[in-house]
């Protein structure tokens, strides 16, 4: 009797064991997450993009990504309102203004600058460092 109930008990604990979390994926160069909600919530797509290439964005979430937050410093990001076979005909650009950066205090929250409703498709590239002498 002793003997089946250390079995159940091993059996509930490896159960509960195998139920916890996995450590989040190490940051990678190119890895974006984008979610709908803010702060990473609702449905959310997280990839690793080839760089220098133009991404558009899964279509749950075109025109309606509230996190775009790229994994790294070592990398930065140009959010786009077009398609990536768009020609860019805006006299003020296709894009908010900046890159994207890992440290970009807006990247939990689009709506903060009124691109929650715009992202379409983005193309990330690698940061460049000028040595200083």
């Amino acid at each position: 009797m002793q003997l089946s109930g250390v079995i159940v008990t091993l059996i509930t604990a490896a159960t509960c064991v195998s139920a916890w979390p996995r450590p989040p994926a190490k940051r990678a160069l190119g890895g974006v997450l984008l979610c709908q909600g803010a702060n990473a919530t609702g449905v959310c797509h997280y990839e690793v993009y080839s760089l220098n290439e133009c991404h558009e964005v899964p279509q749950a979430l075109y025109q309606n990504t509230r996190t775009f937050a790229p994994d790294n410093d070592d990398f930065y990001c140009w959010p786009r309102v077009g398609l990536c076979s768009d020609i860019c005909t805006s006299p003020t650009g296709c894009t908010f203004g900046g890159a994207f950066y890992y440290a970009n205090p807006n990247k939990y929250d689009l709506a903060k600058i009124s691109w929650d409703k715009s992202l379409v498709s983005f193309d990330c590239h690698k940061n460049i460092t000028t040595p200083t002498v």
